[in-house]
């Protein structure tokens, strides 16, 4: 099982380069419309914080998106980053074999 993705990307790398600098949209703005504090958005789009479900769904809403398009990104980094940490320790659980299954 290989669940890398090199090097994995962090929502708040999507938030800010894909949607934030295109628009010249400070953190600061979008918090405010979104109807969060400030430093929440900051935090996500310096990488620092996760993407939370209320978040996922603000964002949708205000940037015509999908709450799942914004936690899958979540929840696949995640994984990467987990994956990578826990490497050698998901190594060593053995398979069932395919005959059992």
């Amino acid at each position: 099982m290989d669940l890398r993705f090199d090097p994995p990307i962090h929502p708040g790398e999507i938030l800010r380069e894909e949607y934030l600098v295109p628009l010249r949209m400070s953190a600061g703005v979008l918090a405010r419309k979104l109807g969060v504090p400030r430093t929440r958005i900051e935090r996500l789009a310096a990488e620092q914080s996760p993407v939370t479900t209320d978040t996922a769904l603000r964002l949708a809403k205000f940037f015509r998106t999908s709450p799942r398009f914004w936690m899958n990104m979540q929840a696949s980094y995640d994984l990467a980053v987990v994956a990578d940490a826990k490497r050698a320790e998901i190594d060593a659980i053995p398979e069932m074999p395919a005959e059992a299954a």
